[in-house]
């Protein structure tokens, strides 16, 4: 009896190691990214169809030098308080860098868990554009051009381009619309320009019919811009529309998709990181993809080409750097002005800070519905 009761617990001991030893060689076959960011908003869904359209090529290809490419999803709604759980779970997690998060408040919020710990890890934000980004750790880097390069774009635009020399500025109170209002502000008046008020609101839908009776009254005031984002203005366009004010409105990305609000969005003005009608044969190709890939979607935001780029991006440094997460870091810090990553959305070179201090931005204008590229750029 007592032999025949070992030669099964031997049996199950041999078996127990190989499947261990299974499960650990099925992870060394395996490099995972995380994805986090707002993947069920509107705008950070592409992120998330851009992600697993790159996945797919890359495994298609081969691989990350032999290793099958994964991502995690997590979406942080939106959410500071959220995008830091996310965070904390992605840590937790085999990733090797995450790309995320979509707006600049939850990548703020969540930079303090990336950066901090014995692991550290890489997180490239495709779309955060706040200034105070630059400064929040040295694992936190993005792909898309800061406010300031908005603000800047979008004041040489109005000042230069269009010849209008007095105008209002209204942002919203958070770290988006100040950063956007403060470069505005300061390449304005430089250039000679005059404001007649710069005022703040809160909320997704504000009440602005105090500013617009300042400047109904003032009789001066030729252009609005709108540091905030898509329903903030469509809000303001509605209210400004009632009082019978036709002045131009303009504004950065956050006004991204406004040209699907119909008439109401006619000939506004905003800057853009990325179009979609970019004619580059990197753009073109990716498009074509992204459209056969998914039909029924709208075409590839910032967001969608900027995810596919950091993706895609990533997979090539750890091709040659490995998986280590202080060697992603260190690998990406390598992509600079001598060496630059020739992406779907323009060139990325990184500064010291996981800046792309040399990206440009577009203008765009709502005509008929769509988003044309403004004054023959």
């Amino acid at each position: 009896m007592s032999s025949r009761r070992r030669t099964p617990l031997a049996a199950l001991l041999v078996l127990g190691a190989l499947l261990l030893s299974a499960g650990a060689c099925r992870r060394d076959e395996v490099i995972y990214i995380g994805i986090a960011g707002a993947l069920t908003d509107p705008v950070g869904r592409p992120m998330k169809l851009g992600a697993e359209l790159a996945m797919q090529e890359i495994n298609a290809a081969g691989g990350i030098g032999g290793r099958r490419l994964e991502l995690i999803e997590r979406d942080d709604f939106a959410s500071p308080d959220s995008a830091v759980v996310v965070a904390a779970e992605l840590y937790a997690t085999d990733v090797s860098a995450v790309v995320g998060h979509l707006f600049s408040g939850t990548t703020l919020a969540a930079a303090p868990v990336y950066n901090g710990g014995t692991d550290p890890l890489v997180a490239i934000s495709p779309s955060s554009s706040a200034p105070e980004v630059s400064n929040a750790g040295p694992y936190t880097f993005r792909v898309c051009p800061s406010d300031d390069a908005h603000g800047t774009a979008l004041a040489q635009w109005v000042r230069e381009r269009l010849g209008l020399h007095r105008g209002v500025v209204l942002y919203n109170n958070d770290e988006y619309g100040r950063g956007v209002r403060s470069r505005f502000v300061g390449e304005f008046t430089r250039r000679g320009g005059e404001l007649a008020g710069v005022f703040p609101y809160l909320g997704s839908t504000p009440d602005v019919n105090a500013y617009l009776d300042h400047i109904a009254a003032d009789g001066g005031v030729q252009f609005i811009v709108l540091a905030g984002n898509r329903s903030e203005a469509e809000e303001v366009i509605r209210q400004s529309r009632r009082r019978g004010l036709t002045l131009p409105v303009l504004g950065a990305d956050g006004l991204e998709g406004i040209e699907q609000s119909g008439g109401l969005a006619e000939g506004v003005h905003f800057t853009m990181a990325y179009l979609p009608l970019l004619e580059t044969p990197t753009n073109r190709k990716f498009v074509a993809a992204y459209r056969a890939r998914y039909p029924n979607e709208l075409p590839p935001n910032q967001p969608a080409a900027a995810t596919y780029d950091a993706v895609h991006m990533l997979s090539g440094v750890m091709r040659t750097a490995g998986s280590d997460r202080e060697a992603v870091r260190e690998a990406l810090l390598r992509i600079d002005a001598e060496a630059p990553y020739e992406g779907v959305v323009g060139t990325i070179a990184f500064d010291s800070l996981g800046d792309v201090p040399t990206r440009q931005v577009y203008m765009g204008v709502v005509r008929n519905g769509a988003i044309r590229l403004a004054g023959g750029q």
